[in-house]
Formats: C-alpha cells, sequence, structure tokens
C-alpha cells in the first residue's frame, strides 16, 4: 500500500511540474496571429507557415529606451505580444534602463526564471530567498545575474552615468508583480496595513495615493 502511494504521489508530483511550466511546443513554431486570436475569444491562432518570413523572427523595438517612470527607470518588455514570433518558444525579455540614481523596486515573477546581463553601468541588483537572506552586490557591464523564479529581486543605478540591463525568462509569460504596488495599490483594507508596518492611517494614505491606480 505504501509502494503505491509513493508511486501515485510521484506522477502527481510529475504532473504537477508539468503543468507548472511552458508547455512543449508541437512544431517547429507558432507565430502568433492577433488579429485571428482577438476574434477567436483570446486562443492563440498561428500564422500559416507556408506566409512566414524571417521578418517574423526579429524584432527592433529594444533599440531605444522607452519611458521613463518616477523611479528612474524605463522597461520595455519582449513578449509574444509584441513579437508573435515568440510564441509557444518558452521564452521572452525585458531592456531596462535607469537614469542615474534609478531604481526597479522590489517584485518578483511568479513564472519564470530571470537572467539579467548588464549591457551598460554598474547595478546594485540581488534577491531574497524564502529565509530572508539576501544575495546581493555590485554588478558591472558584461556580467549577468539570475533571479530565481517566483523570489523578490531588485535593481538600482549606484554608478555617474545611466545603466542597461537585458533581461531574459523562461517564459513567454513570466508574470509581473512590484511589491510597493501590490500592498499599497491594491485596496487592502488602511486597518490591517496599520497592523502589519506600523504606519499611521495618513501615512498609509499617502502611500496608497503615490502607488495606487492612476
Amino acid at each position: 500500500m505504501f509502494t503505491k502511494m509513493v508511486v501515485l504521489f510521484v506522477i502527481f508530483l510529475n504532473i504537477y511540474v508539468t503543468l507548472a511550466s511552458d508547455p512543449d511546443p508541437v512544431q517547429d513554431f507558432c507565430i502568433a496571429n492577433i488579429a485571428e486570436s482577438a476574434i477567436a475569444s483570446n486562443v492563440i491562432q498561428c500564422k500559416n507557415s507556408s506566409l512566414a518570413t524571417v521578418e517574423d523572427f526579429v524584432y527592433s523595438g529594444i533599440k531605444s529606451p522607452g519611458i521613463f517612470g518616477q523611479t528612474g527607470l524605463s522597461a520595455i518588455s519582449v513578449n509574444s505580444n509584441v513579437f508573435p514570433g515568440l510564441n509557444t518558444l518558452g521564452m521572452s525579455f525585458v531592456r531596462a534602463d535607469f537614469e542615474v540614481g534609478g531604481v526597479n523596486v522590489p517584485h518578483y515573477h511568479p513564472r519564470a526564471t530571470e537572467t539579467a546581463f548588464v549591457l551598460e553601468g554598474r547595478i546594485y541588483s540581488g534577491f531574497v530567498d524564502t529565509n530572508n537572506r539576501i544575495f546581493a552586490k555590485v554588478i558591472e557591464k558584461g556580467e549577468v545575474m539570475v533571479f530565481p523564479r517566483g523570489l523578490v529581486h531588485f535593481q538600482m543605478n549606484v554608478g555617474d552615468t545611466p545603466a542597461t540591463i537585458l533581461g531574459s525568462f523562461n517564459s513567454q509569460n513570466p508574470g509581473l508583480q512590484r511589491i510597493p504596488t501590490s500592498i499599497f495599490g491594491s485596496g487592502i483594507k488602511d486597518e490591517l496595513l496599520e497592523k502589519a508596518f506600523g504606519l499611521s492611517s495618513k501615512e498609509i494614505a499617502k502611500l496608497k495615493k503615490r502607488l495606487g491606480p492612476h
């Protein structure tokens, strides 16, 4: 009986791991046909492979930085929504540009591990594991850091010049949750936040105004 339970557990675990990852492609490629997919109620439709060209596998949208936000960060995501050739390939990217002192606030990706390659500058970069241990250091041009899936991580430009990072994910839809916005911009009751963080109602209101949806 015990042996049967172990076998069933192993089978269940394998099924869970399989479902937790991007599915393996069953064809060479599936270039997302955005127009047809929209008509088909969000079911991704593939472009006829005989109509594919090299342009379907090239993307030029990250040649330059995007628009910078309040924290001095510009982030341009490259996924199958903007680069249909990535569809079903289990990967996506982000270009992140930092002004001097710019910050990528603590956040995590629930569905992907990220590798961050420094193209320019010096970045204080790190993550925190589930034992609240921090792994952080300044990484420079040419260096790479990996952020394990689902762990909170962060970055800050500590150099004297702008910095740029290229991030790569092992999922075409890694997901993104920014910790400050998730906590103070999601509608959690003030009373709970006051008790959790030891803040006054005025301080909570100020943070909600700053980090809430606009």
